[in-house]
């Protein structure tokens, strides 16, 4: 039986002024996790570097601009089609007002130790907790 091939998606956690994490709640005409809350961030394109990716789907989905700091661990699930790595980083909001894509309803602005207590998508519940803690 063969596997099913891994993609990989890049999130971030995007720090504001006041250290608050920025979560995106997805559109509930998503076909993945409808009206869950996520991190920003998304699929990287082939041949494109993951910074590169990640800046660009932040720049769709948010409208902001950011500096990434630092890499903070990493996630999977899985789809009917592709097993998903998720690779989480930490950056901070450089510029600009949030305007959110049709991917996204809602967004608010969060501390760490409160993120797991948002409708989170599955798959992000343990980073979520763990980064809370102060451990990621």
């Amino acid at each position: 039986m063969r596997r099913k091939p891994f993609g990989l998606s890049v999130k971030v956690i995007i720090l504001d002024r006041d250290d608050r994490c920025l979560l995106l709640k997805r559109s509930l005409n998503c076909k993945g996790n409808p009206g869950k809350w996520e991190f920003p961030g998304g699929k990287v394109e082939r041949g494109e570097h993951f910074d590169e990716g990640l800046m660009r789907e932040v720049a769709e989905e948010t409208g902001l601009s950011i500096s990434l700091n630092r890499v903070l661990g990493t996630a999977e699930s899985e789809s009917p089609t592709v097993r998903i790595a998720y690779l989480f980083l930490e950056g901070r909001r450089r510029s600009g007002r949030v305007r959110l894509s049709s991917e996204h309803d809602d967004y608010m602005w969060v501390t760490r130790r409160s993120l797991p207590s948002a409708d989170l998508a599955p798959q992000f519940d343990s980073f979520a907790r763990m980064y809370a803690r102060g451990e990621a």
